[in-house]
């Protein structure tokens, strides 16, 4: 709708001259539509620079070299139309520096018929630069708290969520749409969940602080349920009147299990050291007492009594043998390495295990590769697989399977990252699985310990995988312990590898003709429930030139694919918690996306001992794999897709 052209008011000189006079201390000017000061108040002197002899008469656009945000046509238009124009605009000093100036214009006549504008001009260049300033602040802010792995909560001091950053919302598994407006005690459990407001209710009142100020480790509360140990450090400031606090929050899932790790490995060195020192002892003391029986069978005559001495030399025979296993779990046994190629010692080993074993267990031999040799004491090796095939059997009364796989593998930097007490390099890995009935956490943490058991009492003496244990680290080796409840176990011994002549399928290529890895530029969703793990994935993924994405467990994992349409292919672990498993979250994901490609990996030695059924297409990977062997993997299913 066009402007109705407004009649401005006539003013005489006399009238302009007082209305100069009366506001001559403000920034006053008034000229001519086209341009040609009339009056220049002291106002504008301070301002510009300008006397007024210098500035009457003059063109103030080109005495100011005005910068407008439209067209001085446009402007003189809206003059003429609406009687008065207002808006931002840039003068230039006398100096030489701009100078930011809120300007507004009234038209008037003038008695002479002619047409005049008086301006009235305010400088806003402190206030401006003060306005770019704080936004150069909060956009550092902002790309700080962007890109910090520490997540940032701000509430009120109601406990409401006013801010949540992105490393907030990639911890807690909520949005900062999701979170902000509720209270913060829904990202913790209880019983701080419903202690929550009562805290910062005693901190206004009495000034008595638990966490304010000082860092301490409490527990989270994800979107799907799960809790994890996080370190907490709040802070407080007020606004407006109002108390804010910003707390700082840091995920120590991975530290605390890295720690654990740790004291385990520190316990186990212990127990070894001490246990090795007994048996060394109670050795010096079966020495005496087998010699002296010895000694006194020989004057003994046949008859009950010389029958008594014999049970109890085959009593501390019986000792004798007990204190090797205390000896080989405290790493003190006697060994005799040699150089043998473990696929043909375990071979030739295998009718053995399988009269061991019985009819009703199906044990198969797999060799993955070649150059398996290895210095290694042979008959102690046999004695520890001969161990965990009884352990396996046991685990499956009814029967099943056990697979013994040997291959050479390379563990690189990040896979001893996750692991403090394995160091990277070139291994023979042994890999022994069973479809038994898996072990808890708990048992598994336990395993190794020496005298824990599982059996009844007289079953065993506990000291099986104990021996078996100190047998591969006195070895120079690694043995890990992979086992779910209900689908079976699978313990690996990593022995080092001798180098030289061919490395076998298994080894990466010397640095010599290492060749770049495979790579793309599609999206990956990463779906693991560790998130060391994870973590290396990613890394890893990322470094090959994919975009990431990730999730803890499957539901999340689905709510990640059903977000984001470009995922091309989805990597996941076969076992995990939270109710759904890798291979079904694979088949639901088809549903979803039936292009979709799908990898899946799991520490079974056979991906049927994980899981029941791959879905079509879908390929397998087995922990620990290497960087070439993920991407080979990955740039394969993609290529087919």
């Amino acid at each position: 709708m066009p402007h109705r052209l407004i009649s401005p008011r006539t003013a005489s000189p006399q009238e302009l001259d007082a209305v100069v006079h009366v506001l001559d201390g403000a920034d006053i000017i008034i000229h001519r539509l086209e341009g040609t000061i009339t009056h220049w108040s002291i106002g504008c002197e301070n301002m510009y620079g300008w006397t007024r002899e210098e500035a009457v008469g003059e063109k103030v656009y080109e005495l100011l070299a005005t910068r407008t945000p439209e067209p001085f046509e446009d402007i003189r238009a809206q003059l003429r139309s609406r009687g008065f124009w207002q808006g931002e605009i840039v003068h230039r000093h006398k100096s030489g520096h701009d100078i930011i100036v809120a300007n507004r214009c009234v038209l008037v006549n003038l008695s002479d018929g002619d047409l005049a504008v008086i301006e009235a001009n305010s400088d806003v260049t402190a206030l401006r630069r003060a306005e770019e300033t704080v936004r150069t602040r909060e956009a550092h802010l902002s790309s700080i708290l962007e890109t910090v792995p520490d997540a940032m909560v701000v509430i009120d001091q109601k406990g409401i969520v006013m801010s949540f950053s992105k490393a907030a919302e990639k911890l807690f598994g909520l949005t900062s749409d999701q979170i902000c407006g509720r209270n913060v005690c829904n990202l913790m459990p209880n019983p701080y969940r419903d202690a929550h407001d009562g805290y910062i209710g005693h901190y206004l009142e009495t000034g008595e602080k638990r966490i304010i100020g000082y860092g301490r480790v409490v527990t989270g509360r994800r979107a799907d349920g799960t809790h994890f140990p996080m370190e907490l450090h709040v802070g407080e400031a007020t606004a407006n009147g109002e108390r804010i606090f910003t707390g700082f929050v840091r995920d120590l899932t991975s530290r605390m299990k890295i720690e654990e790790d740790l004291r385990h490995a520190q316990k186990m060195e212990a127990v070894g050291q001490l246990t090795g020192g007994l048996a060394h002892d109670f050795n010096n003391l079966l020495t005496v007492i087998s010699g002296n029986l010895e000694m006194i069978e020989d004057k003994l005559p046949p008859g009950p009594l010389r029958d008594m001495l014999r049970e109890a030399q085959d009593a501390a025979a019986d000792g004798a043998k007990l204190t090797g296993q205390l000896l080989a779990f405290g790493r003190r046994q006697p060994l005799s390495p040699k150089q043998l190629d473990l696929g043909r010692l375990i071979t030739s080993f295998s009718d053995l295990l399988r009269r061991t074993l019985g009819e009703d267990i199906k044990l198969s031999t797999v060799l993955s590769g070649s150059q398996f040799d290895a210095l290694v004491d042979g008959s102690q090796l046999q004695n520890a697989i001969l161990n965990i095939a009884l352990n396996a059997r046991d685990a499956m009364p009814k029967g099943g399977a056990l697979t013994l796989e040997v291959s050479r593998v390379s563990l690189d930097a990040d896979y001893a990252k996750m692991y403090p007490e394995v160091r990277s390099g070139n291994f023979v890995l042994i890999s022994m699985t069973d479809t038994g009935a898996g072990m808890t956490d708990e048992v598994k943490k336990r395993a190794i310990e020496p005298f824990f058991t599982t059996k009844e009492v007289g079953s065993g003496t506990g000291l099986g995988l104990s021996m078996v244990y100190g047998f591969v680290k006195q070895s120079g080796g690694h043995l890990q312990i992979y086992s779910e409840i209900g689908r079976g176990t699978t313990i690996r011994i990593y022995l080092p590898a001798l180098t030289g002549g061919n490395t076998g399928a298994g080894d990466a290529p010397s640095e010599g003709s290492r060749t770049p890895l495979p790579g793309g530029s599609e999206l990956v969703l990463v779906v693991e429930d560790d998130p060391r793990v994870r973590k290396v994935a990613v890394a890893r993924l990322s470094a090959m030139g994919y975009s990431v994405v990730e999730a803890e467990n499957g539901g999340r994992a689905l709510e990640v694919l059903a977000d984001n349409g470009e995922v091309a292919l989805l990597f996941t672990d076969i076992v995990m918690p939270g109710g759904m498993t890798g291979d079904e979250l694979a088949g639901e994901a088809r549903l979803l996306r039936p292009d979709l490609a799908v990898l899946l990996t799991s520490g079974y030695s056979e991906p049927a001992l994980a899981s029941k059924d791959l879905p079509p297409g879908a390929e397998w990977l087995r922990k620990p794999y290497t960087a070439r062997e993920l991407a080979a993997k990955v740039r394969g299913l993609l290529d087919k897709t």
